[in-house]
């Protein structure tokens, strides 16, 4: 009997223990931030807007891609996910590019992660405009499609918004993730990449007034 009572003690504190951590709460300033003038989004009402912003480079942005890629699988239905590759000098420039020419070739599903393997585990050094157009024909980009798109117009449209976004948005670094252009996290602020995650989601509850 003392035993069932034990045990049954246990569990209920284990559960106020695990409901408490669930409902944590974030404080602005601290594990986020809310930006002093919002950024406007690309979506309509009841739509909740969630960018990440990136640089292939960046060693954090890769191990940050799995637990993305995760997130994304169970996401909420209204939120819209949208990817924007920073822009802080040439290189990033470049590699902006790259993501961009994808993008408009149809092709990101065979460049992205490859494109983050290539620089963090083949150690391959794509900051040239060559090095980035080798890279594409061997990933099944004709010369005459990726000619055809790289320098083209409205992949440098891209690239300048790019650019302006990651001004309007005030990051230091790279990954950040931004709610409705109203909010910004990061490693620093939540504590590493798992901790970006739960803020994201705090974030997007609060913006869903759950």
């Amino acid at each position: 009997m003392l035993n069932a009572l034990r045990t049954s003690l246990t569990l209920i504190m284990m559960f106020v223990f695990l409901s408490t951590a669930s409902a944590r709460n974030y404080d602005a300033g601290i594990e986020y931030k809310r930006l002093k003038t919002p950024v406007s989004t690309q979506v309509g009402p009841g739509k909740i807007e969630v960018v990440e912003l990136f640089w292939y480079g960046c060693p954090h942005c890769f191990r940050l891609e799995p637990d993305l890629k995760k997130w994304l699988k169970s996401k909420p239905k209204n939120v819209k996910f949208i990817r924007i590759p920073a822009i802080f000098n040439k290189t990033w420039e470049l590699h902006a590019k790259a993501y961009y020419t994808a993008e408009f070739l149809g092709v990101l599903d065979k460049i992205h992660k490859p494109f983050f393997d290539a620089i963090h585990l083949k150690k391959q050094r794509l900051n040239t405009a060559a090095a980035v157009k080798k890279f594409f024909l061997q990933h099944g980009v004709s010369e005459k499609d990726f000619d055809g798109v790289f320098n083209s117009f409205g992949v440098d449209t891209k690239v300048r918004r790019a650019k302006e976004l990651s001004r309007q948005y005030g990051i230091s670094g790279v990954p950040a993730l931004v709610v409705n252009g109203k909010y910004l996290t990061d490693g620093p602020m939540a504590g590493g990449r798992k901790g970006m995650i739960e803020v994201l989601n705090y974030l997007i509850k609060m913006e869903s007034g759950t």
